[in-house]
């Protein structure tokens, strides 16, 4: 038969839960794509118009 827990541990078990469900979602928040680097100073931003039309 199963024994009854204490009303202590019960609410221990919920507020660690609590914690590992918020560190859960701030990693998560976190893991997103690396920044892209921007255009060195010797590469132009974009292709030049020209280019584009042809």
């Amino acid at each position: 038969m199963l024994e009854r827990t204490r009303s202590t541990e019960r609410y221990a078990r919920g507020f660690t839960a609590a914690v590992a469900a918020v560190a859960a979602l701030v990693l998560a928040a976190n893991a997103g794509p690396a920044k892209a680097a921007g255009p060195g100073p010797d590469r132009p931003a974009t292709a030049p118009v020209e280019a584009a039309v042809r």
